[in-house]
């Protein structure tokens, strides 16, 4: 697979639904330790509501099927996760305006407008202890396969003549996030609910970070079924 259509977009939020709903209780436990104790039920509530809209949405231009997912869930996610989700799909439908299928290069910048639109929105950097610590190194991968700098200028590692297929790229950058997400356990948090704790937030897993994870590793499965 080269390229990813409305319709892959879409199994992808079908995937992501799922994988929301499955999860929400560990979303929880994760977010009652630093956080008000939502996350997960949260999140599965925004992307079942997003499932429910996915037939009355044009797959034809990406562009708006990612703006639209993004109002649904800015409507839909409670707490600072809304608006933080909604910005990431709204901004990267914004990239992907027209779109009938996206390449990996256009796909990558589509997450890292995306990913733009959260740190400039929550104002979090890398190590802040925020779903960012998994978004970064995701794109980073992605900028890797195609030999192309990353999101903070890191250069890539990729051969530059054409990179790794769509699937092995996606792969790649899930299992990034997931070592960014897991890499959160020893910081301290520096934004958002969490940060109130201090030095006590320090020792648990960050739950943004590990539902942008989970959302990544969707995204891979879908490419690569």
């Amino acid at each position: 697979m080269q390229t990813l259509s409305g319709d892959h977009i879409a199994a992808w939020l079908e995937r992501a639904a799922d994988a929301m709903e499955r999860e929400k209780v560990y979303l929880t436990e994760l977010d009652a330790a630093i956080g008000d104790s939502d996350h997960g039920v949260n999140m599965a509530r925004g992307f079942t509501a997003v499932r429910a809209r996915l037939d009355t949405l044009d797959r034809g231009d990406i562009g708006a099927l990612l703006k639209a997912v993004g109002t649904i869930l800015l409507s839909t996610v409670g707490g600072a996760s809304g608006p933080l989700y909604g910005t990431l799909f709204r901004d990267a439908g914004q990239k992907a305006a027209g779109a009938a299928a996206l390449d990996l290069a256009a796909l990558t910048c589509c997450l890292e407008a995306g990913l733009d639109g959260v740190r400039r929105r929550g104002k979090a950097s890398p190590g802040e202890k925020t779903m960012v610590d998994a978004l970064v190194p995701a794109i980073e991968a992605l900028r890797a396969a195609q030999g192309a700098p990353g999101p903070d200028g890191a250069e890539g590692g990729g051969d530059g003549g054409g990179g790794a297929p769509i699937a092995e790229a996606l792969a790649r950058a899930a299992e990034a996030a997931k070592a960014g997400a897991e890499a959160t356990v020893p910081l301290i948090a520096r934004k958002g609910r969490a940060s109130y704790l201090g030095e006590r937030s320090a020792g648990h897993q960050d739950p943004g970070a590990t539902s942008s994870w989970l959302l990544l590793r969707c995204l891979a499965a879908t490419a690569g079924a």
